[in-house]
């Protein structure tokens, strides 16, 4: 008997409860973190065991993730960095140079709205705007 993994439902479930966020920020990724953290209240923390690797034209390139999950709810912020060495996480929306991704117990619109207005005060951010997931077709490269 043959076992197959069917990635495309394994990331349908996945985004069943998730919110994607693009951000354009040219700003390296701990400086970035550490405004997020400093301004906002998070504790975004890189998770190297959950860096994301991907092999393409015989070379491996290694996207970064940090994490933060928020205490006392079923609710977790992953900030993905899209780009390393001239390749991306999600090359469909290479124009953003991190991806926020909110998984668990959804917060309100008015939550999500004051978030992104939060971030677009940050010195640097550029743009932010909600992806839509069934617009990805790389979006398992986000599974975890």
């Amino acid at each position: 008997m043959r076992l197959i993994l069917d990635n495309e439902t394994m990331a349908q479930e996945f985004f069943e409860d998730c919110l994607l966020l693009g951000i354009v920020a040219p700003i390296h990724k701990h400086t970035f973190c550490w405004e997020i953290n400093q301004a906002l209240g998070f504790c975004f923390r890189i998770k190297h065991e959950m860096e994301i690797q991907l092999s393409k034209k015989g070379r491996d390139y290694f996207f970064s993730m940090y994490e933060y999950k928020v205490p006392n709810v079923q609710l977790a912020h992953y900030l993905y960095k899209n780009q390393h060495d001239g390749e991306y996480l999600l090359p469909e929306v290479k124009h953003f140079d991190y991806l926020w991704l909110i998984k668990g117990d959804r917060p309100g619109t008015e939550v999500i709205d004051a978030l992104i207005k939060s971030l677009k005060k940050l010195d640097g951010v550029q743009l932010v705007t909600e992806v839509k997931t069934d617009k990805i077709k790389n979006k398992q490269h986000l599974v975890f």
